[in-house]
């Protein structure tokens, strides 16, 4: 006698591993380092040029700021290297003055469109404005500045939410901008992937439950990362990131954290000044 196969019903299936994985809805960029190389291009030049205006005889070269660079305080990176050149105990005093005017030329360097955007980063971009998937760029430098670099860096009408250092409290707080930006999207960190490039903002991204992408620049690149759901020297290496590479990036991202069951960093994050 036949026997019937045993009937199934919906419920008796087991549920895809990527069931409860929210597609992709915003892909937010650190201004500061996914965007543009800031700190060797802008942060760098501005450095110089205040010297310059002090009458100090100092021109940081790419590899030496890299260097100076370990030394996370703008103020204090300038003291040290001033007491290493033997200014001696005018040097803190000095400091100050050159930082002040730093900051200035740092923003009539944002203001003037002296800085490109990285290879690639607009490809990526215009894909992810194809694809239906929202562009948000965050910064700790105030609100003009930022928006002055986004257009001349993405353009005009790309940009979902930009949330700068005037929209949070204290203006330092990189993890604030990310939970802002979410907020203001109306979505939550499962539907969102970070482009950093540096450590403290690969930091507060996943603070804020983030998935996010490491793009390296010429200063991070001998970092490790960990924690990332990648890491790329640019936009086009090893080849070009499209929309459809974040996704894939977010959800396999997602489907092991999942499947592990791996907690949420719920660590603080904060930034000095440059």
């Amino acid at each position: 006698m036949e026997t019937r196969p045993t009937r199934t019903f919906w419920w008796d299936r087991a549920r895809p591993v990527d069931a409860d994985v929210q597609p992709l809805r915003a892909v937010l960029f650190d201004a500061d380092t996914a965007l543009a190389d800031l700190e060797r291009d802008a942060h760098r030049v501005a450095y110089n040029a205040a010297f310059t205006t002090h009458g100090i005889d100092i021109s940081w070269g790419v590899e030496e700021y890299g260097r100076l660079l370990r030394i996370p305080d703008g103020p204090r990176r300038i003291a040290v290297d001033l007491r290493a050149r033997g200014f001696g105990r005018p040097s803190d005093a000095l400091a100050a003055q050159v930082y002040r005017t730093k900051t200035a030329v740092f923003g009539e360097c944002m203001l003037d469109g002296d800085v490109a955007p990285k290879p690639g980063l607009i490809d990526l971009v215009m894909s992810l404005f194809v694809a239906g998937i929202w562009v948000g760029v965050l910064s700790t430098h105030r609100r003009g500045l930022v928006e002055s670099l986004v257009r001349q860096l993405v353009g005009e009408g790309l940009v979902e939410t930009i949330v700068t250092g005037d929209d949070v409290d204290p203006p330092e707080e990189d993890l604030e901008l990310h939970r802002l930006a979410l907020w203001e999207l109306g979505i939550t960190p499962e539907s969102a992937l970070a482009i950093v490039g540096s450590d403290r903002e690969l930091e507060a991204a996943t603070a804020a439950g983030l998935p996010a992408v490491v793009v390296t620049t010429d200063y991070t690149a001998h970092h490790e990362f960990i924690g990332a759901v990648a890491i790329r020297a640019g936009y086009d290496d090893p080849d070009l990131l499209l929309a459809a590479g974040c996704q894939q990036l977010h959800r396999r991202w997602w489907i092991h954290q999942k499947r592990s069951g791996s907690p949420v960093s719920s660590c603080a994050a904060s930034r000095s000044p440059r």
